[in-house]
C-alpha cells in the first residue's frame, strides 16, 4: 500500500511547515527511522519551500483500507513537531498515487505550473535511492508520475511564462516599485534559487548585490550576472545600500535579526526596504515587519500575487488533470494486477513441467522413432495448447485483481490450494538497488514485466521447445 503523509502551504502556514523541513543530511537520517517503523518498507522524503511529505510503502488494512504502517508514520513524521499535527494530511492507495502525480506535475504548487518541483523530486528520489530506502514499489509510482509530468508539460501549455517562485517574488517587487531599473537589490544567499533569483533580477535591470558565505561561489555569481560579491559578514552593510533584499538560504535559523534590520533602518534615514523571505525554514525574522517603514513577505504572503497571474495556467490545468487522472489510474490497475502475476506464474510453470517431464518420457518410449522436425513440431502444439489454457483464468485473475475487491486473492487462494502453488499473493516488491537513475530513464516508467501482456498462441507456437521448467517474467501470461 502507497502513502503519502505530510503538510504544504494548502494545509499549513509557514511557522508550522519550517519546523518539519529537511536539509539532505536530516532527510537521510529521517529516512532510516521511518523503514525502521513496524510495516514501513520503503520510504521517501520530499522536502521543498511549500511542503514537506513522506511517501511510504507499507502493510494495508482490511479490505485495501488504510494500514497501521500509515498511522505509524503519522506519529513519526510529527514526533519532531507534535503542533503539527493537526495540518497533517494522510492519502493512502490509489490517492496517494493520484496525489503525488499530481505534486509532481506542480498541479499542486503554489505556482501552478512552475518548473522547479520535478527536480525538486528527482532529487528526493536519488537522495532516498542512496539511503537505500527505495524498493520496486516505490522506483515505479515515482517514474511514472515523471512520465506523466513530462506529458502535462509537452501536452499543455501549463508552464507557458515559466512561473516560478522566484519569477512571482520579482512580480511582487516590480509592483511595489513599478520599474526595476535603477534600483538596487540585494540576493542573500548564493544557492539553486538564488541564482534563479540572480537572473531574474538582472534581466529587470536591478543593481544586484550578492551576499554569501562562499567566496567562490560569490565570483561567480559575480561574473555571470554582472553582480557585486559581499562577504557575509558585510551582510548588514549590504542591506543599508539596498531598495530590495530577497534571502534565499539553507540555514536551519534567522540570518536576518530584528536588531540588525532596526539599525539599518537607522541609517537608511526614512528609506524605505522591501524584503522578500523565500526561504524555509525561514531567513527573517517576522518581528521585521513590525518595523517602521520595512515591509516583509514570506512565500505564504506570494499566493497573493499567484492568483492574479494563474487565469491561464488554470485554464490549462483541466487538460493536465484528465493527464494525470488517466496516469495515475493506468498505474493503480498495473498495480493491482501486478499482485497475482506471482500465481499466474507459478500456475504455468507447474503445467509446463508436468507436459514438460510426461512428453520426455513418450519421446524416450513409444514415441522415439520421431524425428528432429517432428519432435519441434509437438513441443510447439502443447506451447501453443498451454497457452490457450490459460490465457482466460490469467485474464480472469488480472481483472479481478484490478476491480480491488477480495476476489483475485480468494481465486488465488483457490488456485494455490488446488494446484499446491505455495505462492501467496503479493505487492510488487524489490529493492530497487540495480534499477537505473532518473538521468539514465529520463523520467519514465521502466515497461511492465512482460508478465502483464497477453502473448498470443500464434505467437508462441513458433518456439521450437517448451523450454526451461523454472518460471520466467514471459511465462506469466
Amino acid at each position: 500500500m502507497i502513502a503519502v503523509v505530510g503538510l504544504s502551504h494548502r494545509s499549513a502556514p509557514i511557522d508550522i511547515r519550517e519546523k518539519l523541513a529537511a536539509t539532505p543530511e536530516l532527510t537521510h537520517r529521517l529516512l532510516h527511522e521511518f523503514v525502521s517503523q513496524p510495516g514501513i518498507g520503503e520510504a521517501l522524503l520530499l522536502s521543498t519551500c511549500n511542503r514537506v511529505e513522506l511517501v511510504l510503502v507499507g502493510s494495508e488494512g482490511p479490505h485495501g483500507q488504510e494500514g497501521p504502517a500509515a498511522r505509524i508514520a503519522v506519529d513519526a513524521f510529527v514526533s519532531r513537531a507534535p503542533e503539527a499535527r493537526p495540518y497533517v494530511y494522510c492519502h493512502h492507495g490509489a490517492a496517494a498515487v493520484r496525489h503525488l502525480f499530481r505534486v509532481t506535475a506542480s498541479l499542486d504548487s503554489l505556482a501552478v505550473g512552475e518548473p522547479q518541483i520535478l527536480g525538486q523530486v528527482k532529487e528526493a528520489f536519488e537522495l532516498a535511492r542512496a539511503a537505500g530506502t527505495v524498493g520496486g514499489t516505490l522506483y515505479r509510482v515515482v517514474t511514472r508520475a515523471l512520465k506523466a509530468a513530462k506529458r502535462v508539460r509537452s501536452e499543455t501549455e501549463i508552464g507557458v511564462g515559466q512561473v516560478s517562485v522566484p519569477t512571482v517574488a520579482l512580480d511582487l517587487a516590480g509592483e511595489i516599485f513599478g520599474d526595476l531599473r535603477g534600483r538596487t537589490a540585494v540576493l542573500v544567499g548564493s544557492g539553486e534559487m538564488g541564482e534563479s533569483v540572480a537572473r531574474l533580477i538582472r534581466q529587470a535591470g536591478a543593481r544586484l548585490l550578492v551576499v554569501g558565505r562562499s567566496p567562490e561561489r560569490l565570483e561567480e555569481l559575480a561574473w555571470r550576472f554582472d553582480a557585486h560579491p559581499w562577504p557575509w559578514d558585510k551582510l548588514e552593510e549590504a542591506l543599508v545600500h539596498g531598495d530590495i533584499a530577497i534571502s534565499s538560504t539553507s540555514a536551519p535559523s534567522f540570518v536576518i535579526e530584528r536588531d540588525m534590520v532596526a539599525r539599518v533602518r537607522r541609517a537608511r534615514r526614512g528609506r524605505s526596504l522591501f524584503v522578500i523571505d523565500l526561504a524555509v525554514p525561514r531567513d527573517v525574522d517576522p518581528r521585521v515587519h513590525e518595523l517602521d517603514d520595512v515591509f516583509l513577505y514570506n512565500v505564504d504572503d506570494l499566493s497573493r500575487v499567484v492568483a492574479s497571474t494563474q487565469h491561464h495556467r488554470r485554464l490549462q490545468a483541466d487538460h493536465a488533470e484528465e493527464i494525470i487522472a488517466y496516469e495515475a489510474d493506468s498505474f493503480a490497475r498495473w498495480e493491482e494486477t501486478a499482485q497475482v502475476t506471482p500465481t499466474i506464474v507459478s500456475l504455468r510453470s507447474r503445467l509446463r513441467a508436468t507436459l514438460e517431464a510426461e512428453l520426455n518420457r513418450s519421446l524416450r518410449g513409444r514415441l522415439k522413432h520421431l524425428g528432429e522436425e517432428e519432435r519441434t513440431a509437438l513441443r510447439a502444439m502443447l506451447h501453443a495448447a498451454l497457452n490457450k489454457m490459460l490465457h482466460e483464468p490469467s485474464v480472469r485473475l488480472k481483472q479481478a485483481a484490478a476491480g480491488g475487491s477480495d476476489e483475485a486473492e480468494q481465486l488465488a487462494a483457490a488456485l494455490n490450494e488446488l494446484f499446491q502453488l505455495d505462492c501467496p499473493v503479493e505487492r510488487p516488491s524489490g529493492d530497487g538497488s540495480n534499477a537505473p537513475g532518473l538521468d539514465e530513464v529520463d523520467g519514465s516508467t521502466p515497461a511492465p514485466d512482460s508478465a502483464s501482456a497477453e502473448t498470443s498462441p500464434a505467437t508462441t507456437a513458433t518456439s521450437a521447445a517448451l523450454g526451461p521448467t523454472r518460471p520466467e517474467a514471459h511465462e506469466a501470461n
